[in-house]
């Protein structure tokens, strides 16, 4: 888990939240914090106050990973 970079709230809004992230996927909070732990998904944590947030680029790349997987 790597940090946004404190002190530059702009680079925010690259990032999504959890709940966000669980949407787009389709699973469960739970589910993303064990492929976090898991290292399948890397997330980094909000400066003010060490949420999980995600990289919306991170997600897309992801999503393309498992419809190739899915193809086979």
């Amino acid at each position: 888990m790597g940090n946004v970079g404190k002190g530059n709230m702009e680079n925010l809004k690259n990032y999504i939240t959890i709940k966000q992230a669980c949407k787009i996927l389709g699973i469960s909070p739970n589910t993303l914090r064990r492929w976090d732990n898991s290292g399948k998904l890397k997330s980094y944590r909000n400066p003010a106050n060490n949420y999980r947030l995600y990289k919306v680029s991170d997600l897309k790349r992801f999503l393309k990973k498992i419809k190739k997987i899915g193809r086979r």
